[in-house]
């Protein structure tokens, strides 16, 4: 028994070592630059810069249309392109860019406030893009005061 080990793995190691081939040889330097390249290319990434990421109306009268422009810069290395925009609810609608945004290239995003609530209102709308975290966030806040001017919140006992 002993002797057909012995004599199986010598038959094995023999046939291992004969099929070893130089694998340096099989290498095609082409495909190893077009890989290089491939990797090189999917780290660069655009980067959204923003002036502002905060928007404060003030105070507002009820039902008051208002509107704001989120300024940006594409600070990355490829071309930025904005696949979405929306907002908590459906009194904010942000306008986004359609095409992609180069390199060093600036872009306007558009946010329209239908003015309604009231007392303190906040709103976010969340930008969705080819950058390396996949979403930026922008808030427009304002003070909401009723049409009628009656005071708004609790009123203070005398």
């Amino acid at each position: 028994m002993k002797k057909i080990v012995i004599t199986l793995s010598l038959l094995v190691m023999v046939g291992l070592a004969s099929c070893k081939e130089d694998a340096t040889s099989k290498i095609n330097n082409s495909n190893v630059e077009v890989a290089q390249q491939r990797d090189e290319a999917a780290k660069k990434l655009p980067v959204m810069s923003f002036e502002k990421v905060e928007h404060d109306f003030g105070t507002i009268v009820q039902n008051t249309p208002q509107e704001t422009t989120f300024k940006f810069t594409n600070t990355g290395d490829a071309p930025l392109i904005i696949t979405d925009a929306k907002s908590t609810c459906g009194c904010t609608v942000p306008e986004r860019p359609t095409g992609p945004v180069a390199p060093g290239e600036s872009g306007e995003l558009v946010v329209k406030f239908n003015g309604s609530g009231s007392n303190a209102v906040t709103k976010v709308v969340t930008v969705t893009a080819n950058t390396e975290k996949g979403t930026e966030q922008l808030r427009i806040k304002a003070f909401v005061t009723p049409i009628d001017g009656a005071p708004v919140g609790p009123l203070k006992k005398s």
